[in-house]
């Protein structure tokens, strides 16, 4: 699923595109990518302007003259500028300039038109890569989880998932069944550092393209060439050369060293 530095790509390709364009007509066809009912969402949004393009947490809000657009790309999904669209087009935004198509093979994205940022994105935790180091060391201390199920908890720190959090928790040399509470302050620290270091990084990458992540150009993103232990089983750290493990966590699949993250 494509997480922050992902959306964060797409976003920053899009925004200078899209930015005062106008959405002339709108055509859905995926009930399951929208659950609004297909006319009355292609009413609301025709002729309205685009002022700006953002990201939230793992969200990609569109803001209208009138109420947002807010576009989850879920395990599938891509965002795509003037491409033509092909047999997974979910969502086809025609503008004044250009074309935007929402493209999903598995219908696990959503499309959602409202006043504000929608309940499920406007209840979620603060920005992985924006929250200061004092919030993250509080909300730390309050929390008897693992650290790793509690870093993808997206109500605890939006825009963290399954690679990010095995990358920062490598780099922070920390085991991803830690108990959050219990990390002392300098541990603390530095998984904040790792965090922002590793997701600042891979934006610079454009992203990881493991499966089916695209930016909205259609081109690949290169972090997944820079990955320390994410879908790395069996081959060997670069810190230490132990072989690196994959383990179960939370009901994810979670790749660390054994030596390195105790």
């Amino acid at each position: 699923m494509p997480e922050l530095p992902e959306v964060e790509t797409v976003v920053r390709s899009l925004a200078p595109k899209l930015a005062g364009r106008r959405i002339v007509h709108a055509h859905f066809s995926s009930p399951l990518v929208v659950r609004q009912d297909f006319k009355e969402l292609a009413s609301r949004v025709r002729n309205q302007r685009i002022h700006s393009v953002s990201r939230h947490g793992k969200f990609i809000v569109l803001a209208l003259d009138r109420g947002v657009l807010s576009i989850h790309l879920g395990m599938t999904g891509k965002l795509l500028f003037n491409r033509d669209p092909g047999p997974y087009a979910r969502a086809v935004f025609d503008l004044d300039v250009g074309l935007l198509v929402y493209d999903d093979v598995r219908h696990f994205g959503r499309i959602e038109w409202s006043q504000q940022l929608p309940e499920r994105a406007g209840s979620l935790g603060p920005d992985a890569l924006a929250i200061p180091l004092a919030d993250f060391l509080a909300r730390l201390k309050k929390r008897n989880s693992r650290i790793k199920p509690l870093l993808l908890n997206q109500t605890f720190l939006r825009g963290l998932g399954n690679i990010y959090t095995d990358e920062a928790l490598w780099e922070a040399r920390i085991h991803p069944r830690a108990i959050a509470s219990s990390l002392s302050r300098g541990r603390a620290a530095r998984l904040h550092a790792a965090i922002v270091d590793i997701l600042s990084a891979a934006i610079l990458s454009k992203g990881s393209s493991i499966s089916d992540y695209v930016d909205a150009e259609g081109n690949p993103g290169s972090f997944q060439l820079m990955h320390q232990v994410y879908g790395r089983e069996g081959e060997a750290c670069s810190r230490c050369r132990t072989a690196i493990r994959r383990i179960v966590v939370g009901q994810r699949g979670t790749h660390y060293c054994p030596k390195c993250q105790r």
